[in-house]
């Protein structure tokens, strides 16, 4: 008992983060619409990926021009680790808030930007070096993005509730790229395919310059996280002068230090971003390009699946504050590796009822993973790096999902096997059947190295007493222990007795 007391010290009330009922309502707002900024560009991006093609490389054969066009949507992931890494740092020394209202700033100039280039036959090659410097800009940015929206409101949110919380993250990514996609099929069907390639494309652009102002606005009206606020107090209070400055990580002390959280959030980001990708930024290409259905059919199909995404995104952070968020990465991982050759088999069957089904099969698998991820990321690392370690574990993994829709669309070309994106996650889905055994629970429990978080009073008492009855429980699991070990003892004095 004595030892105990030694090594913990007794939690109080005091101890517990009691969050603000209106705070935490603003700051998923604010968060949320960061990463629904993010993901409008991914949705424009995708599902004008053949106009784009047309307007920036128009000497290339069709099939080329998509694949050069999706190859660019990917570069850009390349600089996300240096951006993560970058933003990462300063969020761990300055905050969250100040970083999270910088990233958006960037990211929706950049955005905006790619609508003022002018096309290929304009300033020639010009053109398409412009679009990736834009792309390397948005990159840059949201390589500190995804990372610190995510912390943001896990450090926010009440631990009882964070997985409900945390999927209104993901819910802003979602309604971010319906919107994208909703605006290039409105515009489109309003002044035609041929205005659409001559200027209409840039439309969709231009519209992240007033989002972004509105994200910009709801961040700057933003207190910090009570997490790091506390973070902060108890390296005051504890007057240790060498933690005022936050260890700069680089990947390798991340991939050896945290070598199990680092590998627990690439599975995840694997399997959660690869899936995302397929879904929603190949498809409509796929649809198009590859099986013959018009652009604006195709869009409208993936668009429905997406609604309908939104209202299932919170009902599963829901459960997964009940029941854990491990079954819902088993249950996306299962459903890929089992449905997803017969899902692209009813895509493929020309009659829209069966197309739909097809699609929503693999919704549901990707639901699984996007409601339950955004509250099992920043639970793996300590909150004195866990912008840092996060960030640079986070983009290092996106590397490889970002390249998904060009890689996928470059193996249906060379094989000419439509099959090709099933097999595709069929493999991926064994990541994330292995994650999912690794990972540890991470469901109504603090983040790690953080004190708990309640939404009230009445909830802090209760975690407290459980807290305590936890305490008691080890206590009597120790002299259990004791006494058996006393009575091996006695037994063994019994039967030699110069032990004694």
């Amino acid at each position: 008992m004595k030892l105990l007391k030694k090594k913990h010290k007794p939690m109080h009330i005091n101890d517990i983060i009691i969050v603000d009922d209106d705070k935490l309502k603003k700051a998923i707002t604010a968060a949320a619409l960061g990463n629904a900024m993010e993901w409008f560009d991914f949705g424009v991006y995708g599902f004008l990926a053949i106009v784009l093609g047309k307007v920036f490389f128009p000497g290339a054969d069709p099939s080329i021009q998509i694949i050069a066009s999706l190859a660019t949507f990917a570069v850009p992931f390349l600089v996300r680790p240096i951006g993560g890494i970058f933003f990462g740092i300063l969020g761990d020394k300055y905050g969250r808030q100040k970083i999270l209202s910088i990233t958006i700033i960037i990211m929706s100039i950049s955005t905006f930007a790619i609508g003022l280039i002018p096309s290929y036959q304009t300033i020639g090659i010009l053109a398409p070096i412009l679009l990736l410097i834009c792309k390397l800009a948005q990159g840059f940015s949201v390589g500190g993005e995804y990372s610190g929206a995510a912390i943001f409101v896990a450090e926010y949110a009440p631990d009882r509730r964070r997985g409900f919380l945390g999927s209104w993250l993901d819910f802003g990514s979602i309604a971010g790229f319906v919107l994208g996609a909703g605006i290039v099929v409105i515009i489109s069907s309003i002044i035609g395919n041929e205005n659409i390639i001559e200027w209409g494309w840039r439309v969709p652009f231009f519209l992240a310059l007033p989002l972004g102002f509105v994200g910009i606005y709801l961040r700057h009206q933003l207190e910090e996280t009570p997490a790091f606020q506390k973070h902060v107090e108890n390296m005051e209070t504890d007057n240790k002068k060498e933690l005022q400055q936050p260890p700069k990580l680089s990947f390798k002390e991340v991939a050896t230090k945290y070598s199990k959280s680092f590998l627990t959030c690439i599975g995840l980001v694997l399997a959660m971003n690869i899936t995302y990708y397929v879904l929603l930024t190949y498809m409509p290409n796929y649809l198009s390009g590859r099986l013959g259905y018009s652009e604006d059919h195709g869009l409208l199909i993936i668009i429905a699946i997406m609604v309908g995404m939104l209202f299932v995104q919170p009902f599963i952070g829901l459960m997964s504050d009940k029941i854990g968020r491990r079954p819902f990465i088993f249950a996306g991982s299962i459903g890929l590796l089992l449905l997803s050759y017969p899902a692209f088999h009813l895509i493929q069957s020309n009659v829209i009822g069966l197309i739909f089904v097809g699609l929503l099969i693999l919704t549901i698998s990707l639901n699984c993973f996007v409601g339950v991820t955004a509250s099992i990321l920043p639970a793996l690392f300590p909150t004195n790096v866990r912008y840092s370690a996060l960030a640079i574990s986070f983009n290092v993994s996106i590397i490889i999902a970002g390249f998904t829709p060009a890689f996928v669309a470059w193996l249906v070309t060379i094989t000419n096997n439509s099959y090709m994106p099933a097999f595709y996650l069929m493999g991926v889905s064994l990541i994330g059947i292995f994650t999912a055994f690794t990972m540890p629970e991470t469901a109504n429990k603090p983040l790690r190295g953080a004190t708990p978080t309640a939404s009230d009073k009445e909830e802090a008492k209760e975690i407290l007493t459980a807290h305590f009855d936890t305490i008691e429980q080890k206590v009597d699991q120790l002299d259990e222990t004791i006494a058996e070990l006393e009575k091996k003892r006695q037994t063994l004095i019994d039967q030699h007795p110069k032990l004694d």
